[in-house]
């Protein structure tokens, strides 16, 4: 009980600074939690402030006994705020959640709920982005024994989780506080994957909402140094190395941090929109990473857009990255509802879609018994454009996303990859997959669909035309064609029109 002798189930750690309006939506759903206010504390860290933050902090916690705050001078950083709340919490589990985010109104219930069943060290609970990617892969299904190997737990970085408090205490977990400040989350949750005797996964409920904020005014959306933040990374590199051997397992957590911190920044608009001298420094950087750190199986496993992009990168080809990365702005997935039929209290869509670069498809070259994927750039091996092991791992997910909140839920859908020729000898992938949806599958409000195309190293969505409403009691989803009803609604208007 807070104020009492029993200690609450969950502590909620909040690093701020100059949070202003951003912060209340966080505050609105710590208030609309399942779990009674009696059995969790939020511990609001603020971070040397300068606007108004201190004294809304200050109004919240006293009205609110559960609501706690301490206040530092600034650090510059979410990392001493964050172990300062860790050291002042007293809640059997922790959760970390930044200022300008928010939770989902059960996620303290729930996520406790599935720790405590469990008995996990460390709980992950599905996320939504707003204006950010979260992962996807990860939350296809409820994990209750998860590991690196096991599982895609690498894909999920963020410290945005429970943890069990004695686990961090156990271990000296906490967030580095040092020069090297970048990819602190990185650091701290990579080593608790490795030390927890039990990590699950709630993929069922969204519990965390991602935002970025418009403003970019969040601490760490500013420029990154590229040296800090290479070295940051090589840190995050050597407790991965500490833990395992060279082999498959390594080169597929190295990989991640290539796919993402490395080779995202070199590609498509990011790219473009970058100054010349820095995105130099930063292909510098990722050329001595792949150079020293990574066995050839890093790369070599990474899909064929991907394997083109670390080849230029480790070859420092600045110019060809850049123009690639041109080429790349125009790619988008283009998806079509073949039909949709409701039988019973489940509604079947069948969905195609391909990849496609100025409205033309994304094309295959035919290379003896390979496909080569054709790219805009000269004198490439052509083991690097190669098809073949990734036809397997293309596939077209659809994914109905709530209009309301922003969550997405991956339909079961079954589905296939074909071949469509084209002229001169090269072809293109065109995904077919057929989606059903249970009446209670989803949630109530408005759900849009989209079909997701991943291939060859892109993941592509594509909005299709139906919109769902859940009809409650069981009964198959209210299904409604987008054209058909702004077709309905141009006609009124013109009618409207026409009386006056």
């Amino acid at each position: 009980m807070i104020g009492g002798t029993r200690s609450p189930k969950v502590s909620v750690v909040v690093p701020t600074h100059d949070s202003g309006p951003h912060i209340e939506k966080l505050v609105a759903s710590l208030l609309r939690q399942s779990l009674p206010a009696a059995e969790f504390e939020a511990v609001f860290v603020d971070d040397g402030s300068t606007d108004g933050t201190p004294a809304r902090l200050a109004e919240l916690a006293a009205a609110h006994p559960h609501f706690r705050v301490l206040r530092i001078e600034n650090s510059g950083w979410p990392s001493r705020p964050r172990n300062l709340g860790v050291a002042h919490a007293r809640g059997e589990y922790v959760l970390f959640a930044d200022d300008d985010d928010w939770l989902g109104d059960e996620a303290l219930e729930r996520l406790h709920d599935c720790a405590r069943t469990h008995d996990a060290d460390v709980v992950v609970g599905r996320m939504a982005g707003h204006g950010r990617s979260v992962p996807r892969e990860l939350f296809r299904r409820n994990r209750f024994d998860a590991t690196l190997a096991n599982s895609p737990l690498i894909d999920s970085l963020t410290c945005h989780k429970m943890f069990r408090r004695a686990f961090l205490d156990e271990h000296g977990l906490r967030f580095p506080e040092g020069p090297l400040r970048r990819l602190e989350d990185h650091r701290m949750v990579v080593r608790s994957y490795f030390l927890s005797r039990r990590t699950c996964v709630l993929s069922d409920y969204t519990c965390y909402h991602h935002a970025r904020r418009g403003d970019a005014g969040n601490v760490t959306a500013t420029r990154l140094d590229p040296a800090e933040y290479y070295a940051s990374l090589r840190e995050a590199l050597d407790i991965v190395d500490a833990h395992t051997e060279p082999g498959p397992l390594r080169d597929r957590l190295h990989r991640r941090w290539l796919r993402n911190e490395m080779l995202n920044r070199v590609r498509g608009r990011r790219m473009l929109d970058a100054p010349e001298e820095w995105l130099a420094q930063v292909v510098r950087e990722i050329q001595g990473v792949i150079r020293e750190r990574f066995a050839p199986g890093v790369a070599a496993g990474l899909p064929p857009l991907q394997r083109v992009l670390a080849h230029l990168a480790e070859q420092g080809r600045v110019a060809d990255l850049r123009r690639l990365a041109e080429w790349e702005t125009g790619v988008r997935a283009a998806g079509t509802v073949d039909r949709h039929e409701v039988a019973g209290t489940a509604l079947t869509v069948t969905v195609s879609a391909r990849l496609e670069s100025a409205g033309r498809p994304v094309t295959f070259a035919a290379d003896g018994d390979r496909d080569l994927l054709v790219l805009p750039v000269d004198d490439l091996d052509p083991v690097l454009r190669d098809m073949t092991a990734a036809l397997g791992r293309s596939r077209l997910d659809v994914v109905a996303r709530r209009r309301e909140t922003s969550e997405e839920v991956l339909l079961p859908v079954t589905s296939d990859t074909r071949w469509v020729p084209g002229p001169a000898g090269e072809r293109h992938l065109v995904h077919h997959a057929v989606a059903t949806v249970d009446g209670a599958a989803l949630d109530a409000g408005t759900w849009s669909l989209k079909a997701r195309v991943t291939c060859a190293g892109w993941t592509e969505d594509t909005r299709l035309p139906l919109v769902l409403r859940p009809a409650g009691d069981g009964a198959a989803p209210a299904v409604e064609d987008e054209r058909a009803l702004w077709t309905r609604l141009r006609r009124a208007v013109r009618r409207r029109i026409g009386r006056r």
